[in-house]
């Protein structure tokens, strides 16, 4: 059969076997048990996503990335020893429904000089971060920039960019332990065994990316933002004891219908199943079971260490919002921070992003009934 039209991801010795290929790396690391996560991910993948040729090419492609990150990550904390030594301070994450302003909230606050963030690059191709000005020179960043430029459509719903900075989905990914494969894909199994697995080994190698990204910016705080932070909330504090916490609010209506509209997007030809109403269902219960999760662990926490921002609240004054978020850390907003702030919000892209309920099977009752309480 010719390769192209292999409709199977493949197995845990071949995926490895090709990451070795492009890296000329073999040493993959242990310790955050991703090999049991990776074969629950792929039997999952083979008995239930219905994937078609192209769904196969593409999730292999994004596990195969996965491993590749893996073998630079580890071959890197080799080479720099000292990343261990760093020390993250009150790091501050980002956390709410998809489709809540998290991104625009995040991206601002990054824009502070005194802040840093992973740059999406970086979370493929973890090293420290060079100067700005060699990044062209980079054969990670240049190969990045080149995807981006052959699928403009998705820029249209979520502007991104490999010099941008972004989620920190992929560092999870490094440990196969993410929610974001469930938003891509029909995989109930995985879906399962992630909502019953411990996090903390994955936040730990999280940390350790951080520490090696920011090795040359340690004066600089480090702010993060992701969806799937809603699903571990306790793992996250467990291994940054210090965080800070804000959490967006929105209805969660328009927060349902536009990240379903997001992932059929992202996913679409990718499978004979994950579309329309199996997109609406799984999402809505993916989402609905991590804000409960969220709450239920939130509320044996200090209240002090968490900060809610209102979507509404921020699209009409996003300054102003940023204003409280930095009382509340006990900071001053500088005239530096601020400017650059004020520049981003002239300089970021509109989306262009319709979506409805109705699409995928779901009705506002529905959602109303998810969320309820």
């Amino acid at each position: 059969m010719n390769v192209t039209e292999r409709t199977d991801v493949g197995t845990v010795e071949d995926l490895h076997a090709s990451a070795t290929r492009i890296t000329g790396l073999d040493d993959f690391g242990d310790g955050d048990g991703y090999l049991d996560a990776m074969r629950v991910l792929l039997s999952a993948y083979a008995i239930e996503a219905s994937l078609t040729p192209a769904g196969s090419k593409q999730t292999r492609g994004l596990l195969r990335s996965a491993l590749i990150s893996r073998l630079l990550a580890e071959a890197a904390w080799r080479q720099y020893p000292q990343h261990a030594e760093v020390a993250l301070p009150r790091p501050v994450f980002v956390t709410g429904l998809p489709r809540t302003g998290t991104t625009a909230l995040h991206r601002l606050l990054t824009a502070d000089p005194a802040h840093q963030g992973p740059e999406h690059w970086l979370t493929e191709a973890p090293q420290p971060r060079p100067p700005r000005a060699t990044w062209t020179d980079n054969p990670f960043f240049v190969a990045l920039r080149d995807a981006y430029a052959r699928h403009p459509e998705l820029t249209g719903v979520h502007y991104m960019g490999p010099e941008q900075v972004e989620e920190c989905w992929r560092l999870f990914c490094q440990s196969m332990t993410s929610v974001s494969f469930e938003c891509t894909a029909h995989i109930p199994s995985y879906s399962d065994w992630l909502a019953a697995c411990d996090w903390t080994p994955a936040y730990r190698r999280h940390r350790r990316n951080l520490q090696l990204i920011g090795l040359p910016d340690q004066d600089r705080r480090w702010v993060l933002k992701n969806p799937s932070h809603l699903f571990a909330l306790d793992a996250l504090l467990t291994v940054y004891p210090d965080a800070v916490i804000i959490q967006t609010h929105r209805d969660p209506r328009t927060a349902i219908a536009s990240v379903c509209s997001l992932n059929a997007r992202a996913a679409a030809g990718w499978s004979t199943r994950f579309h329309g109403e199996v997109v609406g269902r799984t999402q809505l219960a993916l989402w609905a079971r991590g804000l409960r999760r969220f709450r239920a662990d939130r509320a044996r926490h200090d209240p002090a260490r968490f900060i809610d921002v209102r979507y509404e609240d921020f699209v009409r004054d996003p300054l102003a919002t940023i204003e409280a978020i930095y009382d509340r850390l006990g900071s001053p907003l500088s005239t530096p921070a601020r400017a650059a702030m004020q520049q981003n919000l002239r300089g970021t892209p509109e989306a262009v992003h319709q979506y409805d309920l109705s699409s995928f099977g779901l009705t506002p009752a529905d959602v109303d009934r998810a969320f309820s309480g």
